[in-house]
């Protein structure tokens, strides 16, 4: 396990923060227990290097990683009609869903692409967070709100969450919380403390493995709350560490900006099951998506395996797929997975070329290589991991 680093008084000047980005509750924190290098999600700083991502991999993977993800900021919805005005801003049917449950949901705009794939916790009948993907919702929220006649409060709490996942991971939330922290279901949630410390506690986490995710709802306590769970991590081999591109890749898991965007629309994605066109429920995008429904997608993603010698890392750029010298779509996410001892990816692909076992070429910066589509996710495609 990493050893924090006392000395944080030349974080700044290392890596050359302003004032323009905001830290996170867990910043110094991060930087002590080893955090190398930073880039900016949802206008907030985000760790993305504790050393060797292979390491982190096998961390998250075999004990216990503790992430900050501060960056999923939280869009609180409130008031009398917050039920009906979050239904109106997703095609998933919240109707059946409970006071403390979350779901996975999409949000989409009027021509029923998608502007954010958050979770949904619902706290109270009319009390909703969005724990958002990267991109700006509070205003799309807002805006929405303007014109829609319902009594409804959207505004950012002060929100800050963590993501410890792994195997391990249950062990550690019962050392700090009792045994009766092993009855929260998967996509549930409740409200705990700790030392006094205000927190709401959910299953998920963007990970695929057994995991949690921590929501400090006290900004001037994230110091304290990172220590005392590294504390009771110890014994568990909990590690430092930040999301895993590797895991999540194998998972199938979309990640917002790479795998989808304003232009992408849930069929393409195969998210049929998040879209309910026959419910009573208006939303943003219903009549777009029913249009798109009845005439069909020209293109679907699609997992690949890719040739060749392990990539050096994720991809940073959109890799031409090519078929017969014509391109037919492009890389979004990619990586080598140390588990497969294999080269794995999500590609948006035009239907016709879509097929398990079309083979194709995928155009990278400094050569070509061979390629075929395979089934996604790459690895426990019954989610048996989050949900033991």
């Amino acid at each position: 396990m990493t050893n924090p680093d006392p000395d944080t008084k030349a974080a700044d000047s290392r890596f050359g923060f302003g004032t323009q980005i905001r830290k996170s509750p867990f910043f110094d924190a991060t930087v002590r227990w080893g955090a190398a290098g930073f880039s900016v999600y949802n206008h907030m700083y985000i760790p993305r290097d504790f050393g060797d991502p292979v390491a982190n991999f096998w961390n998250l993977v075999n004990t216990a990683t503790l992430s900050d993800v501060s960056v999923e900021r939280q869009v609180e919805i409130t008031g009398p009609d917050a039920a009906r005005f979050t239904q109106l801003l997703t095609p998933r049917n919240l109707l059946q869903c409970a006071v403390g449950q979350c779901k996975y949901v999409l949000i989409t705009n009027a021509a029923g692409g998608i502007l954010n794939d958050p979770i949904m916790l619902r706290l109270g009948e009319n009390h909703f967070w969005l724990s958002l993907a990267d991109s700006d919702i509070l205003l799309w929220a807002q805006g929405v709100a303007v014109n829609c006649g319902m009594d409804v409060e959207i505004r950012e709490p002060d929100v800050s969450p963590l993501q410890l996942q792994g195997p391990n991971s249950g062990k550690i939330m019962q050392a700090l919380f009792g045994e009766k922290i092993s009855e929260l279901r998967y996509y549930w949630l409740d409200e705990y403390e700790l030392d006094g410390i205000p927190l709401i506690v959910s299953r998920t986490g963007w990970s695929s493995e057994l995991g949690y995710e921590i929501y400090l709802r006290d900004g001037t306590r994230g110091d304290e709350l990172w220590e005392l769970i590294m504390a009771a991590g110890k014994p568990f081999e909990l590690a430092p560490g930040h999301t895993s591109s590797i895991r999540r890749i194998e998972a199938g898991m979309l990640s917002y900006h790479s795998d989808m965007d304003i232009d992408t629309n849930p069929f393409e994605l195969g998210l049929d099951r998040l879209i309910d066109l026959e419910m009573e429920a208006d939303f943003v995008g219903k009549s777009a998506l029913k249009g798109i429904a009845q005439k069909g997608v020209s293109r679907l993603q699609v997992g690949l395996e890719i040739d060749g010698d392990p990539l050096p890392g994720p991809n940073t750029e959109f890799w031409p797929v090519m078929l017969a010298g014509k391109r037919v779509g492009k890389i979004t996410s990619a990586v080598y997975s140390p588990r497969l001892e294999s080269n794995i990816a999500l590609a948006m692909v035009q239907i016709e070329h879509s097929s398990i076992d079309t083979r194709v070429e995928i155009e990278m910066p400094s050569e070509s290589r061979p390629a075929k589509v395979v089934p996604k996710p790459f690895y426990d495609p019954r989610k048996n991991l989050p949900k033991s």
